[in-house]
């Protein structure tokens, strides 16, 4: 009989603490994302961007309490976001900590709509997805750690949702609208200045955006990790969000290409194609 609960270590995943009385106010004019949305909203997900619009890193922002936000990303990416962070406090009354080492994550998967126990004191439990129900547990190091799941499944299951991830291999190279954040909620395009508004807001305001990452499952045995460039068989050139190999040895991935070969020159023929197929996300890309 399958657990109608499953939980998945996410060891690869850390968390900063951002604490004080400006910090909302602080991370408002830092991401992309309406942060003033959080307390209402346990979870927002927010593009943190240098000044050319490329994402540096996606943070999950968890509303702890007023003036305590966890944001949830790449432990390997934790500690120079952190620093980065805090070359722009100045006078603002906040804190920035890498609490990674402080946390156990897990995601949890809900199966027969089944839903989470509650969590224990100290605990923070958010639910970040649906079909399935998904939710990520942070609790202090040191609790039981009970988690049976694969780490692939969850991938797989960022995959299947055309949820993006930003790697140390792909820091700085996806403009926001590559990643489909605006489809995603995670751009507030009426809110204030923000690192890298100036063109995130160009691209959404002055025309179409051409290249975006799409869904795709490869014909054959395919190894792809994020960041490998390669090219698909009508001429576009693509690179990889993110990848997960199937129980078959193909591999399923999100890519950023062309929304059509048309808008993309054709690559030179002596680089070898890579036979896939599209696949649907489960959610419509702006026009």
């Amino acid at each position: 009989m399958h657990d109608v609960m499953e939980s998945i270590l996410l060891d690869d995943l850390g968390a900063l603490r951002i604490t004080g009385a400006d910090a909302a106010r602080f991370l408002q004019g830092q991401v992309s994302s309406d942060v003033t949305r959080l307390g209402a909203e346990p979870c927002v997900l927010a593009g943190y961007h240098n000044p050319q619009g490329r994402a540096l890193a996606l943070l999950r922002l968890i509303h702890l309490a007023p003036g305590d936000i966890l944001a949830v990303l790449p432990r390997e990416l934790a500690a120079d976001v952190a620093r980065r962070l805090s070359k722009y406090i100045l006078r603002a009354k906040v804190k920035i900590e890498d609490v990674s080492a402080s946390f156990n994550i897990h995601g949890l998967v809900a199966t027969d709509g089944a839903q989470p126990p509650a969590p224990n004191a100290g605990t923070t439990l958010v639910r970040i997805a649906d079909a399935p129900a998904r939710w990520l547990q942070i609790s202090p190091v040191g609790e039981a750690d009970t988690a049976r799941g694969d780490r692939q499944r969850w991938r797989s299951l960022d995959v299947a949702g055309g949820q993006p991830q930003v790697y140390a291999a792909t820091s700085e190279v996806f403009i926001a609208q590559m990643l489909n954040l605006d489809a995603l909620g995670a751009i507030a395009f009426d809110k204030g200045c923000y690192t890298g508004q100036e063109v995130i807001a160009r691209a959404h305001y002055r025309g179409r955006v051409k290249r975006r990452m799409q869904r795709f499952v490869t014909h054959a045995l395919q190894g792809l990790i994020p960041g490998a460039s390669g090219r698909l068989a009508d001429g576009r050139s693509f690179k990889v969000v993110d990848a997960v190999k199937r129980a078959d040895g193909a591999c399923e991935f999100l890519a950023v290409t062309a929304l059509a070969a048309r808008d993309e020159a054709q690559e030179d023929a002596a680089t070898a194609p890579i036979e896939a197929t599209a696949l649907p996300l489960p959610y419509s890309l702006p026009e």
